[in-house]
């Protein structure tokens, strides 16, 4: 392999490294009732993804299981094989009671409904 290869493929490690430890990019939206958390993972498979609830920290694992062809030679690889991620949720969970309502994964896309802890009660003013 000449230099420039080498330095084209170094480039591409250095590039998946720094998307494994920023990826993924993630957003919240609130209801009344719910959290949902929208995560753009794609290129993995849904049962490569594992998610953990645990109190209000959302752990979101997944690693690509190998399928690269023997007769193809990698030149760069920029995208993530590997995303561990830990996320503070910024809703408060009754401890004991931590659930996801649902998950759905399409288009690379993963999204979780998270109920929402009822806290407090509005009071109001005469």
């Amino acid at each position: 392999m000449g230099l420039v290869s080498e330095v084209i493929k170094e480039i591409g490690n250095k590039s998946r490294e720094f998307y494994e430890f920023v990826l993924p990019p993630i957003d919240m939206y609130r209801d009344e009732n719910s959290l949902k958390v929208v995560i753009d993972i794609p290129g993995f498979k849904k049962e490569d993804i594992k998610l953990v609830l645990c109190q209000d920290i959302l752990s979101i694992k997944a690693q690509k299981t190998a399928d690269e062809k023997e007769s193809e030679t990698l030149i760069s690889n920029q995208r993530p094989n590997i995303i561990d991620k830990k996320v503070r949720l910024p809703i408060d969970i009754k401890q004991g009671e931590e659930k996801i309502e649902s998950a759905k994964y399409e288009n690379g896309v993963l999204t979780l409904v998270i109920p929402v802890a009822k806290k407090g009660k509005n009071i109001s003013i005469e």
